[in-house]
């Protein structure tokens, strides 16, 4: 069964303009020579939860696992912690619709 990785952040104050290049230039660009395919992408405008929802998925749950303990990956993320705060990511089987 497929995997899906769900990423969550926020994005500092005042800091907008430099995530949104990075995340447009660079981190979702990455993330798909990974192999994932992009299946969400949320902005919270409203309310008491992470600011960014972001899902990809692979093949199965172990790929992702395999991916996300790379070096490659670990050096990815550390790139987006320059420009994000509260940064969560949990892994779950692949539902075909919107998961939190």
């Amino acid at each position: 069964m497929a995997g899906k990785l769900i990423m969550t952040w926020d994005i500092p104050p005042d800091h907008e303009q430099e995530y949104f290049e990075f995340v447009v230039r660079d981190f979702l660009p990455e993330v798909q020579k990974f192999g994932f395919k992009l299946s969400d992408a949320w902005i919270t405008v409203y309310g008491d939860y992470p600011q960014i929802l972001v899902g990809a998925i692979l093949p199965s749950i172990n790929k992702i696992k395999e991916t996300i303990d790379s070096e490659q990956w670990k050096t990815l993320e550390k790139k987006l912690m320059d420009f994000v705060v509260d940064y969560k990511c949990k892994i779950v089987e692949a539902s075909g619709s919107f998961q939190f």
